[in-house]
């Protein structure tokens, strides 16, 4: 079951950006392979720098959708979205893409209503059972409602 999930660990405010303020592109300094599908975004136990807070995007974000304080936990799987792209820079593919980076290009982000609380990891990693059905379970439990 752990096949079909990926989760990537992202720092702060980048992981709210990404579930909530619609940052559809995430930066890495190298590609993370060939895997295309669902990826949980697992938050970070730290925090990025001072600039990613004072960037002209995040702030924008955090204007037009403020977070809940709960939405800025760290150490936490907080949503799902679909990874389906990454290349390397090829110019202005997103107002989030960074020069000299592989962009990860991610779609359809979907919150989870009650964040798990996880360890990160490196790299675009593999969940255990346990955190791929505690996932899935909430996913699945929010297309019934839906």
């Amino acid at each position: 079951m752990a096949d079909d999930l990926r989760v990537l660990t992202v720092r702060q405010p980048w992981a709210w950006a990404i579930i909530h303020g619609g940052k559809d592109v995430e930066n890495r300094t190298r590609s993370l392979g060939p895997y295309r599908g669902l990826v949980a975004i697992h938050v970070s136990a730290t925090l990025a720098g001072a600039d990613a807070w004072n960037d002209a995007n995040v702030e924008a974000a955090l204007i037009a959708a403020p977070p809940a304080p709960l939405h800025l936990r760290r150490g936490q799987v907080i949503g799902v979205v679909d990874l389906v792209d990454e290349h390397p820079d090829d110019g202005d593919c997103s107002p989030w893409a960074m020069r000299d980076h592989h962009h990860l290009v991610l779609t359809n982000p979907r919150p989870l209503p009650a964040p798990i609380p996880a360890r990160g990891r490196l790299g675009l990693w593999r969940p255990d059972d346990t955190l791929t059905a505690a996932t899935r379970a909430q996913l699945d439990q929010e297309d019934q409602r839906g």
